[in-house]
């Protein structure tokens, strides 16, 4: 779900998989910036963290998983994501030598506890009918961290307004089921154990938390 697509998708569990907005390959001079330093903020809290192997959860078509990849160099690095033609074409698109792919539900990881360093679900988790089940097998796969992404609200959905988009639904994008602010998302996280650093690069929550 943290992938590129440039439309609407479904899974076979009728899960939006696909972004109705490609923000990580816009030309757009605005969305550019935005995109670019979410991503400077999320590879510095990577690279903090330091994993030795990392499962990125909701990989959509790869895009940052075989981002992830590339920094982490050698390291095991799995992406999984819902079955859905589209995010499987993307993996083929986005190989990396230390990665691999495969489809599982976030609810229910087919990994051992403290299989991964860390887990990441970036821009993941306001998809899903249950977060706090997807955390909870998040935090028992992993060893010493989770890193995670959600839109911050109600910034998110103020932005949409404003340019025009998802009027009807008052700016939710199509697709999130639940809606956090910085507040309530580190609330959250904090059920997990000891949320580390925050970041709030616009419109956005990232948070590393140490297990």
């Amino acid at each position: 779900m943290s992938g590129a697509s440039g439309g609407l998708t479904l899974s076979r569990e009728g899960v939006v998989t696909g972004n109705t907005f490609d923000k990580y390959g816009s030309g757009n001079p605005v969305v550019r910036r935005l995109m670019s330093a979410f991503q400077r903020e999320l590879e510095e809290l990577l690279l903090n963290a330091d994993p030795q192997s990392l499962l990125d959860v909701g990989c959509g078509e790869g895009v940052l998983a075989k981002r992830f990849a590339t920094l982490l160099e050698g390291r095991r690095v799995v992406g999984v994501d819902l079955e859905e033609p589209s995010l499987q074409r993307g993996w083929e698109q986005n190989a990396a030598p230390n990665l691999t792919f495969a489809i599982a539900r976030a609810e229910a990881l087919p990994f051992a506890e403290d299989e991964f360093d860390l887990v990441s679900a970036i821009e993941v988790l306001e998809h899903l009918p249950d977060p706090q089940r997807a955390l909870a097998e998040m935090a028992r796969c992993a060893k010493r961290h989770l890193l995670v992404s959600v839109p911050r609200e109600p910034l998110w959905r103020a932005l949409n307004v404003a340019r025009g988009a998802y009027l009807s639904a008052l700016g939710n994008t199509p697709g999130h089921l639940n809606h956090w602010s910085a507040r309530s998302f580190v609330n959250l996280l904090s059920r997990y154990g000891e949320v580390a650093a925050v970041r709030k690069p616009l419109p956005w929550t990232l948070a590393l938390v140490r297990l």
